[in-house]
């Protein structure tokens, strides 16, 4: 009870549930078992590797024996990423995939090489945070477009093969800083912000829509055997912090996890039992978690259905 308690009052007051602090205590706490099931003969996708969550993450599946694919948009940083992870793991049994996420046909093309391969847990991790407005050479806002369409794209191309692959599990790493925000459906390429931009406020808005999507893929896949989970993984130290939000990485430095601490529920979402008995869950810290703390953030069925509509119309998914 006091665990629980303590819990909860962390993750109410933001900061000590986020930083390092709230990881610890919550592992000491609530005692977590950290000898995960062992993953040989499973496939792990991985997007946005080359550092900080990511990174960690294809660290941690591959020590747990699974087959890692590396998804990376530079071949350079892709193949020292591998290289390093090979090092440290001794799994080789792990793989590049170039892929640009903000764009519909570098998803295509990849979607497209994995087709006949089985594939057992997709982790959607690659995200941006951008200083100013930019569209992607489909005309997507280039926030939207990574965050939001390109991991829309890939699951609607993958449907079958984790049909197939079954069990299997789709993870979306979302942020905290999506309760500040409510999703956008009437301007969700942030066309209204262009003169007074605000990219934590963009980046916000698609990190709430991960979550809902999140959510309707879940709906979608209910009795498939495949699982469909959304998480926020905490104040991490990485680079994207130190780039995107560099005030804030300044005063919170001495408080920010690990990319190991961050990417924790990430692993622990793919390999545990616990997360194959639900499905559309929010979790932070091995914990699910409401997915609104404002009223004010509440969407509607319809724009539920707007987003879901938005995302079908401007990606060309088959669903």
């Amino acid at each position: 009870m006091l665990g629980s308690l303590l819990d909860t009052v962390m993750d109410r007051t933001i900061a000590p549930g986020y930083t390092s602090i709230g990881y610890r205590v919550r592992h000491r706490v609530a005692g977590w078992d950290d000898a995960l099931p062992r993953l040989e003969g499973r496939t792990v996708l991985v997007t946005g590797v080359t550092s900080g969550i990511g990174r960690a993450a294809a660290e941690r599946f591959a020590q747990l024996g699974a087959r890692v694919l590396l998804v990376a948009r530079d071949a350079g940083r892709g193949a020292r990423a591998r290289a390093e992870l090979v090092a440290a793991t001794g799994n080789e049994d792990l793989h590049v995939e170039l892929c640009d996420l903000s764009s519909l046909a570098s998803v295509r093309a990849l979607a497209g090489r994995l087709e006949g391969t089985p594939l057992h847990v997709v982790v959607h991790n690659a995200g941006l945070l951008p200083a100013e407005r930019r569209v992607t050479e489909d005309g997507i806002e280039v926030a939207f477009a990574t965050n939001v369409l390109g991991p829309f794209l890939l699951t609607a191309l993958t449907e079958q093969t984790l049909r197939a692959s079954a069990p299997a599990r789709v993870i979306w790493v979302s942020s905290g800083g999506m309760y500040s925000q409510r999703v956008a459906t009437s301007d969700l390429q942030a066309e209204g912000l262009a003169d007074d931009w605000d990219g934590t406020v963009v980046y916000a808005r698609t990190k709430r829509a991960q979550v809902i999507l999140a959510e309707l893929w879940a709906e979608r896949l209910a009795g498939s055997g495949v699982v469909v989970h959304a998480m926020h993984p905490g104040w991490v130290a990485t680079p994207g912090v130190k780039d995107s939000l560099p005030r804030f990485e300044k005063v919170v430095r001495p408080l920010l996890r690990t990319p190991y601490e961050g990417a924790d529920t990430i692993v622990w979402l793919g390999a545990a039992d616990e997360p194959a008995r639900s499905s559309g869950g929010f979790w932070h810290d091995r914990r699910a978690r409401p997915t609104h703390l404002l009223p004010s953030t509440r969407e509607t069925d319809e724009q539920r259905r707007a987003l879901w509509d938005a995302c079908v119309e401007l990606s060309g998914a088959p669903v």
